[in-house]
């Protein structure tokens, strides 16, 4: 939490301007609900079977008030042909989106992005839906990343993570895409849930050296430079969705 009467000022006039107002939460969220349910009658009219959840930020309620991405997951049955959801699930997702500015994007697999009322970005995703340890895509384990964050964030640390973000923006390290290979929005969330709030976080990040690792649940104690020989990586953080079996 912050306490240096300087930096609580500099937390407090950024969060003015990250933070939604009552107004940004009915649109983005009533928006959100009427894109799920756009997708549903989607899937039931095409005959195909999948649960359609919100994940992400928006999720999580750690979005920014003017760069929202609402993220819809499509939830495919584990047994489906992986190929239909580069087919038919994916044609779901653009039949959702007709009437919008829409794209395919791709990142282990193709997705559809739709900017809709002016500025909001809705990312419709298939992906299937799996145990943990037996992900068939990357995006399988974003519903647990969203479950898992909703269970340990609590409110007060959300706040924590828009500041975060938007300092992560602001010297252009945040994004997990190609381009800017840096932080996604749940490592974000993973480094406030491990240090503690925004200020501890960057008191953290400045001592940071070559190897660093950072295992939020613990599953390496007593194990970490083990852990570093079999993930050979400068930077390792263990995903809290995945367990020791891995």
């Amino acid at each position: 939490m912050v306490e240096n009467a300087d930096v609580l000022k500099v937390f407090q006039e950024a969060l003015v301007r990250e933070k939604p107002s009552k107004e940004r939460y009915k649109e983005v969220l009533s928006l959100a609900e009427r894109m799920v349910k756009k997708v549903k009658n989607k899937l039931k009219k095409f005959g195909l079977e999948g649960e359609v959840e919100v994940e992400g930020s928006v999720a999580k309620d750690t979005w920014l008030k003017d760069e929202v991405d609402i993220d819809i997951f499509i939830l495919i049955p584990e047994w489906v042909e992986e190929n239909k959801l580069r087919t038919v699930y994916l044609e779901t997702a653009k039949e959702s989106v007709k009437g919008f500015k829409w794209i395919e994007r791709y990142a282990e697999h193709p997705y559809i992005e739709a900017i809709i009322n002016g500025n909001i970005k809705v990312n419709i995703v298939p992906c299937f839906k799996v145990k943990p340890l037996n992900w068939k895509t990357a995006a399988d384990r974003t519903p647990y990343h969203t479950e898992y964050v909703k269970n340990k964030l609590k409110d007060e640390l959300k706040d924590e993570v828009r500041v975060l973000k938007r300092f992560m923006k602001g010297i252009e390290v945040y994004g997990a895409d190609i381009k800017t290979g840096g932080f996604s929005g749940y490592l974000a969330e993973l480094l406030i849930l491990n240090y503690g709030g925004f200020p501890e976080t960057i008191k953290k990040v400045a001592g940071w050296k070559i190897g660093e690792f950072i295992d939020v649940e613990g599953y390496y104690a007593g194990k970490i430079e083990d852990a570093k020989k079999f993930f050979e990586s400068f930077f390792i953080v263990v995903d809290p969705v995945d367990s020791l079996e891995m």
